[in-house]
């Protein structure tokens, strides 16, 4: 059986219907809100936006007042909303049902398992695979908690809508269920007032775990060793999936992450999953009530037993209750010793938690738990220790008492102020930033060997930057003694451009232990950005792994070393082929030099939403990536509205992380269908062809003087800069300064004009050039797209935002700038857009945009009429706020319209 692709809406008929019932609801509680007439707007704006006259839609909103521009955006944005959702349930659905029913998809977890099984090594291919998705603050969740949990109702009633038609649940009673939550939708504030604090952002994403990755994550690891075990593979202690944490460590360019976010990161997370294991041992010890009446424990559970706290008269014959009841008190009390307080959920009396020990560390309450299972199976009472048991220990492997990994992450140049501070106040080098790179990396090397000697001993006074900092690496030790090695692993230095950068890093982790001559606790992790520096890291981290003192490092590392790629910024630097292209030539190329070396070169992708921040089908990312170049390790963060979308609800996610391993491994193990040769040949072409774009890119970019203000002028840049949808600042520097712009704001307020411009621009004209030259050069990309996994899903992703965008919309942004001259920046993109879609369809062999994806054609065919009316609402509203100011409630209109444009493109940041 070929294996299918699933797509957000298999369903077509079963969506049409929901998306019905949700439409009707939402106009049954617009019309009781506004009334008649207002609501008979709306309706003359949906018939006009179906229509597609963008020229009456514009001047009918143009005409509304500011305060019926109120509902009208709410109304516009909760469409796509709701659609979503939809969307994501029919997803849901057919996951379960075709893994309920047996059947094949791409990405299935029992055909990867299957294909690795041929290998003579698979055991250790399974063993060791560790795919990392990496939970970030980025800032494009638009939404406020309070609409997500709103949405997550709808969800879970729209789940039971098979079981309405069916007629087992009561239609009129669902339907006010679902009436009472879009009313309160409707009247609840979309966007948050405030801006969010660090803490927000950690206890945010927290949100997820309990009822989404916690569960997902347990069931995906059980079922990879028991599909490893049909074939007879033994993988115990595998971790094909473990989550990573930016929030409360990445302080780059944040100056409110500090010690304290750290801490309270590791603290949340520790709670987090000790309420778990608490609420998961507890569930056990009110379901396994077997008697001694009829089966003896073993000695290990009589021991527990007996230590046991539980007194009850009604427990003396009941052991195994006994036993569960002592874990849990040993749980409280560690609990209680490592986070200062005990879980809610917890039913142990605090006596008897302060007299059970604390656990060691989290294999010592797995080991109490195997002590019970063996005594279970001992007894022939298999079937008891399955389900919710399994999932408990497996939980454990993966989670111990930390959750998830957290990075730390800061820019390189703060690291050398902290540096040369150190050293000048200790009196070694006075003028550390002034020497040459050859000085620096002699300097730092003496101080990395000298393991007695630590710099910020001495009492001389130190800035604000350097106790911030050191405080920082100071927590991280105290993180790692008390919860464990795995809560910090890894140490990410942005703007990678030396070998001194990564030192430098080293001497700040040396500071406080984290590092010292011959092993690393926590890894030196470079991030190469830009275009320039993505081709300078094969020489820097060639040089910097061949010293004797990293080799150690990297020794007590298990021979691994990891180097992050940045997307979004090499992006912005050299558009979308060049990035795409110096990635894929970086990771080939440092995947060489470590296999040199003896080696494991592993990769953390620094992808966002978008395709123009790395974004699009992760399996596709995945698979599309150099041969050889994953290991069996893989890290990539996720962001934003992203996070919603993957892991908003449990199947969600074991579907979105079955493909994450699945790919990973598929890579692994799948060998090159295109010849060495061919591959040759094609990077040959690739060579010349991005040389082409990026010109085409810069000459734009950088080199017309009126593009920077198009930019300001036509996009809502600034309208998006002032959304309280981070604690990060949107610019390094000033928001009016290209050059200190985030690359998020960057491609976001791209989508928002509905441009897209980071996805595709330069595609075109490269391609056409190339074309032009000799006339089998058309043939040979179309073998490319046709026998390249990577060039497929460089195309297929172009194809995808181009099919996002709409250049009559983006006219009407062209349309703010102040000047002709400054309009006509537009005529260049537009012109390129036009060439770009002839030329991709043309290398595709299509005759139309997504004509290879029908069900993303469909679901935009869906929204598409109700977040083109968003537009021409924000459009109108920076029209007014251009001229008048716009304060309090009318000011938010604009930035309901960025909320409701990013659901109805699902991946904007």
């Amino acid at each position: 059986m070929t294996a299918k692709k699933l797509e957000n809406n298999s369903n077509h008929q079963v969506i049409a219907e929901e998306v019905q019932i949700l439409t009707d609801l939402l106009d049954e509680s617009t019309r009781h809100l506004v009334g008649d007439d207002e609501f008979a707007k709306i309706k003359g704006l949906v018939k006009i936006a179906a229509s597609q006259d963008h020229s009456q839609l514009e001047s009918q909103i143009a005409a509304l007042s500011n305060q019926e521009m109120i509902v009208v955006a709410r109304y516009f944005a909760t469409l796509p909303l709701l659609i979503n959702i939809s969307e994501d349930v029919d997803l849901a659905s057919e996951v379960n049902l075709l893994n309920n029913t047996h059947q094949d998809y791409l990405g299935k977890l029992s055909s990867t398992v299957d294909l690795v099984a041929e290998k003579e090594n698979a055991a250790e291919i399974l063993r060791h695979v560790n795919v990392v998705p990496v939970l970030t603050a980025h800032p494009t969740q638009v939404q406020r908690k309070t609409i997500l949990e709103l949405t997550d109702k709808i969800h879970n009633l729209l789940r039971r809508y098979r079981d309405v038609t069916a007629g087992t649940i009561d239609r009129d009673e669902w339907t006010n269920q679902l009436r009472r939550y879009i009313e309160i939708i409707m009247q609840t504030d979309i966007i948050r007032e405030k801006k969010l604090k660090v803490a927000n952002e950690i206890k945010n994403v927290m949100v997820y775990y309990p009822d989404s990755l916690i569960p997902a994550i347990t069931k995906l690891t059980a079922n990879y060793k028991k599909l490893a075990a049909k074939h007879g593979l033994n993988v115990d202690g595998a971790t094909p999936i473990t989550m990573g944490m930016w929030i409360g460590g990445d302080r780059d360019g944040n100056p409110y992450v500090s010690a304290e976010t750290l801490r309270l990161s590791a603290t949340i997370q520790s709670e987090v999953i000790f309420d778990y294991y608490i609420k998961a041992v507890n569930s056990l010890y009110r379901t396994i009530s077997i008697s001694t009446s009829y089966v003896q424990p073993t000695p290990e559970v009589a021991e527990l037993s007996k230590l046991s706290g539980d007194n009850s008269q009604f427990r003396v014959n009941e052991p195994y209750r006994r036993a569960f009841y002592y874990i849990e008190s040993r749980l409280v009390h560690t609990e209680k010793d490592l986070l200062g307080k005990t879980s809610k959920a917890s039913v142990v009396k605090e006596a008897d938690a302060e007299k059970a020990p604390a656990y060691k560390d989290a294999a010592a309450f797995k080991e109490d738990l195997e002590a019970i299972k063996r005594s279970l199976i001992q007894n022939h009472d298999r079937a008891v220790t399955s389900g919710e048991y399994d999932d408990l220990l497996e939980a454990i492997d993966v989670f111990g008492f930390h959750l998830a990994t957290i990075d730390m992450r800061q820019d390189s140049s703060v690291n050398e102020a902290c540096v040369a501070e150190l050293l000048q106040s200790a009196k070694i080098c006075g003028n550390y930033s002034d020497l040459s790179e050859e000085e620096k990396i002699q300097v730092l090397l003496n101080e990395l060997n000298n393991d007695p000697r630590s710099l910020h001993s001495s009492s001389a006074p130190k800035s604000e930057l350097l106790q911030k900092e050191l405080k920082i690496y100071q927590t991280a030790r105290k993180l790692k003694d008390t919860l464990g090695e795995n809560v910090i692993k890894q140490h990410i230095i942005s703007h990678t451009e030396s070998i001194s950068d990564m030192l430098e890093q080293a001497i700040m982790l040396k500071e406080f232990g984290l590092l010292d001559s011959e092993k690393a606790r926590v890894q030196v992790v470079p991030l190469f950005e830009t275009v320039e520096d993505l081709q300078n890291s094969r020489a820097i981290m060639k040089r910097y792994l061949n010293f004797d003192i990293v080799k150690r490092w990297v020794a007590s590392k298990g021979n691994y070393q990891e180097i992050m790629l940045g997307y979004s910024d090499s992006n912005k630097d050299g558009g979308y082929l060049a990035s795409c292209w110096s990635l894929y030539k970086a990771q080939k190329e440092l995947t060489a030099i470590g296999e040199d070396m003896g080696i494991k070169i592993t990769f953390m992708h620094g992808r966002g939403g978008t395709v123009g921040r790395g974004g699009g089908p992760s399996y596709e990312a995945i698979t599309s990536q150099p041969f050889g170049s994953i290991k069996d390790r893989i890290r990539t963060t996720e962001q934003g509205e992203i996070i919603q979308n993957k892991y908003g609800n449990k199947d969600a996610a074991y579907y979105n992380l079955e493909m994450l391993v699945s790919a990973a491994v598929d890579r692994m193990v799948s060998k090159q269908v295109v010849s060495q040769d061919h591959v040759q040949d094609f990077m040959a072409s690739m060579d010349e062809i991005v040389d082409d774009s990026n010109k085409v890119y810069r000459e734009l970019v950088f080199d017309n003087p009126h593009f920077q203000d198009y930019f300001f002028q036509a996009t809502p840049i600034k309208e998006v800069s002032s959304l309280n949808i981070g604690s990060r600042p949107a610019a390094r520097k000033k928001i009016t300064e290209f050059s200190g712009l985030r690359a998020i704001p960057w491609v976001f307020s791209w989508s928002q004009s509905r441009v897209m411009f980071p996805g595709w621009y330069g595609v075109g004209s490269a391609f056409k050039h190339f074309i032009d030259k000799d006339e089998k050069n058309l043939e040979d990309l179309q073998k490319m797209y046709q026998g390249w996994p990577f060039f497929h899903s460089l195309l297929s992703n172009v194809d995808m935002v181009l099919s996002k965008s709409n250049m009559e919309i983006a006219k009407q942004y062209a349309d703010l700038c102040e000047d002709e001259a400054t309009k006509t920046v537009f005529d260049i993109i537009y012109k390129e857009w036009q060439l770009t879609k002839e030329v991709i369809l043309q290398i595709e062999g299509h005759s139309k945009l997504l004509e290879d994806n029908p069900s993303l054609e469909s679901s935009l065919e869906y929204r598409m009429p109700y977040f083109n009316v968003l537009n021409y609402i924000q459009l109108e509203m920076i029209k007014r706020g251009r001229k008048e100011t716009l304060s309090g409630i009318y000011e938010s209109i604009i930035h309901i319209t960025i909320n409701g444009v990013a659901s109805g493109l699902r991946n904007s940041g």
